[in-house]
């Protein structure tokens, strides 16, 4: 699995980071997504998947 993120797109809601806090973080400053694994573990794979289907801004974008 490849994750990227668009961060320009990013409205920081959150829900990545309550869903696989492992995998994504906020900026303190604005709450932008900050990805922390861009290939992360088989154990956080479903919850990316679900964290990128839940995205409002839909900057998550997962491959593989």
């Amino acid at each position: 699995m490849q994750i990227t993120v668009d961060e320009d797109k990013c409205c920081g809601a959150g829900q990545c980071v309550l869903l696989a806090p492992e995998v994504f973080d906020q900026r303190e400053e604005d709450g932008i997504v900050v990805l922390l694994d861009s290939e992360p573990p088989a154990g956080e794979h479903d919850a990316v998947r679900e964290a990128a289907a839940v995205c409002p801004a839909a900057v998550i974008r997962v491959t593989g």
